[in-house]
């Protein structure tokens, strides 16, 4: 099953010109690359230019092949790379990548900006009438 972690590369801390989401994207490879055979499925990490989320910087999403997707805000690339190693970690077990907030991470409780299911695509035959 493929993963990947999507982060925001132009949230920038208000008044200012920093953007974060380059660091936290090279500390989370490294994080994830550090823990070996504790995150089991490969992750792969890659910056996005823009996840409208600017309010809340950093911006990160998960998601996975037929699960969930989850994003994140409020990341902080100086404290936060434990919790998102420990998500990926939860996130590469859950089949169809739903988990309850209190389930998640410490950070991760309070910080989720959506959740947005798997997309299913339905094809209806549809018959057309003769009016």
């Amino acid at each position: 099953m493929k993963h990947r972690i999507t982060i925001c590369t132009s949230c920038r801390h208000k008044g200012t010109d920093c953007r974060p989401g380059y660091e936290l994207i090279e500390k989370l490879r490294r994080a994830i690359a550090e823990a070996g055979d504790a995150v089991p499925e490969t992750f792969e990490v890659s910056g996005v230019a823009c996840m409208a989320g600017c309010d809340r910087p950093c911006t990160v999403a998960y998601h996975g092949t037929r699960k969930a997707t989850y994003l994140f805000g409020d990341i902080d690339p100086a404290t936060d790379i434990d919790d998102l190693v420990v998500f990926a970690q939860q996130y590469s077990y859950l089949h169809d990548g739903w988990c309850s907030s209190v389930d998640r991470p410490r950070k991760l409780r309070k910080s989720t900006l959506a959740r947005v299911p798997a997309a299913i695509m339905a094809i209806e035959e549809t018959e057309a009438q003769a009016s």
